[in-house]
Parts: structure tokens; C-alpha cells; sequence
């Protein structure tokens, strides 16, 4: 098994007349994702490679009866483009655009919840059940199936964690790139559930970075409940000084709250094991589930 998208899930992708859109759709499907269609407004009726293109996301619904989609279209379209599939009643909703406002993401979320949707992002890969489903521009190669789950802020650093692991024979179940934004769809505290009741899923990985609190929130879930699955963390941003922002727009931390130290303890609180370095991710995790 997996959480939120496998080998059945039936995809939309939202811009796939666009240069990444078109691209990214074919290694989806390569990939064996099932594209069902796409959505460009005013090219609808057409095609790109064998996938038809709708107008509206209403109207691809009606024809697809799609699980989830993923847009790839600039970050000022990007709020009205996900409220257009919370409305269509899209399950999941993947925005991987980077400099989506703030202010408009405060004002999806609602939308979002209201609807009954998840959206992941934005300034996120995406995700992928290896040898299942990908949903995004994860480079798909260095993953493999297996029994590990990984929840990340940052897209680049879980492909270096991943390949890693894969090196070391630790398949993934699921991974999910959360995103680095202040305001985003889906939390460490989200998904941790998920992984937790998932019977496949053995462990989970979180690697956070300083800034926000949702380090702190998902250490306190995990104290509260004690889940039984081995919980491994890496903490970026151990030497970034106060009030600056180091690469993500949710990356900084202020008068105490959301800093290193503060995670870090909190994990160690509630029993998660924290790498004091990437490397050490694949022993630690192989440590818990030996």
C-alpha cells in the first residue's frame, strides 16, 4: 500500500499545453502515472501526445472522474488554478509553483477544506509511491519501493535522502513533498497519520528546516499518541542566524519560535531519532526497523 496515490490513481494535469506541463506529463505517464487528461482553457478538444485537453476542470471531471491533479502554471494563476479543482471536487491538488502569493493561499485553504480536498504545495516536487504513481517532476530514478515513509519541506534535500536510502536497500512507500512555504496545503502533522496507519509503511522520515511550528506540532502529536512506527528527523538550518531567511519563504525563525533547537529537542521528546547529519539517515533508519 501507499497514502494518497498509487497505481490506480487517475490524473489531471492543469497548463499541459504549457513547455512543463507537456514535458512533465510524459514522464508521468512513463513513469506508468495514468494521465487521463489535461486543462487548458481554450484549448479544449485538442490533444497532447494521446491525452486529451479540456477547457475547465469541471469538464475534465465529468469525463475522467480524475483522483488527483497537478498544475503547472505560474505562480500568479496558480490560487485561482487549485480553486478551480477544489470547486470541480479534484480529491488532490498539487501545486508546484514557487512565489505563490501569501495572501491568496490564505484565502484557497478554506476553499480547499471546505470542498473535502488535500492539496499539496505549493513550491513542492509533488510525490510518489515508487513503482506506482508520481505526481510532480520527482526525478524518479533514484526511488524504490519499499517500506519508508518521507515527509519533506524541501524537494531537492529529499532526493539526496532518497537516493541514499535506495543505495542502502530502505525503499520508500510514499514520498511527499510538503513544500517550503510559509502558508501550504499539507503539514508534517497531516500526514503523519497516514504513514502511521499505513500497513505497509514501516518508518517515517521527516526532514524539516527551521521556521513555523510544524515540527513542533507533529513532535507533540507524536508524543501524545506514541504511534509505535520509528520516527527519524534532519533539521536544516542549524547555524542560520535570527530574522533571515535561508532559501524557502518559511525558512526563518524569529524570537525563539521555529528554531533548531526548539524542533530538535521536541522530536527527542516524543522519541524520534535525529540525524545530526544526512548520512546518517540511511543507518538510523535501518537501526529502527532491524
Amino acid at each position: 500500500m501507499s497514502i494518497l496515490v498509487d497505481g490506480a490513481t487517475r490524473v489531471l494535469i492543469q497548463g499541459i499545453t504549457g513547455r512543463e506541463g507537456s514535458f512533465h506529463a510524459r514522464l508521468m505517464r512513463e513513469y506508468g502515472t495514468q494521465i487521463v487528461g489535461g486543462v487548458t482553457p481554450g484549448k479544449g478538444g485538442s490533444s497532447v501526445e494521446g491525452i486529451p485537453v479540456f477547457d475547465s476542470v469541471a469538464e475534465a471531471m465529468a469525463a475522467t472522474r480524475a483522483d488527483a491533479t497537478v498544475l503547472f502554471v505560474p505562480a500568479a494563476a496558480a490560487a485561482d488554478g487549485a480553486a478551480e479543482a477544489a470547486t470541480a471536487g479534484v480529491p488532490l491538488i498539487v501545486v508546484t509553483a514557487d512565489g505563490v502569493p501569501a495572501h491568496q493561499l490564505l484565502r484557497l485553504l478554506p476553499l480547499v477544506r471546505e470542498r473535502g480536498c488535500r492539496l499539496i504545495g505549493p513550491n513542492c516536487p509533488g510525490l510518489i509511491s515508487p513503482g506506482r504513481c508520481k505526481v510532480g517532476f520527482m526525478p524518479d530514478g533514484i526511488f524504490r519501493p519499499g517500506p519508508v515513509g518521507v515527509i519533506s519541506r524541501s524537494g531537492s534535500f529529499s532526493y539526496e535522502v532518497c537516493q541514499g536510502l535506495s543505495a542502502a536497500g530502505l525503499g520508500q512507500s510514499t514520498v511527499v513533498g510538503i513544500g517550503g512555504d510559509t502558508v501550504r496545503g499539507t503539514s508534517f502533522l497531516d500526514l503523519l497519520p497516514m504513514f502511521m496507519d499505513d500497513p505497509e509503511t514501516r518508518a517515517v522520515i521527516m526532514l524539516g528546516e527551521i521556521g513555523g511550528q510544524d515540527e513542533e506540532r507533529a513532535a507533540a502529536w507524536l508524543r501524545a499518541n506514541r504511534p509505535g512506527k520509528p520516527v527519524v528527523a534532519y533539521l536544516g538550518g542549524r547555524q542560520a542566524p535570527e530574522r533571515v531567511r535561508m532559501g524557502h519563504p518559511g525558512a526563518v525563525w524569529q524570537a525563539g519560535a521555529g528554531t533548531w533547537e526548539s524542533k530538535r529537542d521536541m522530536l527527542v521528546a516524543a522519541g524520534a531519532a535525529v540525524a545530526e547529519a544526512p548520512w546518517e539517515i540511511p543507518g538510523l533508519v535501518a537501526a529502527a526497523l532491524a
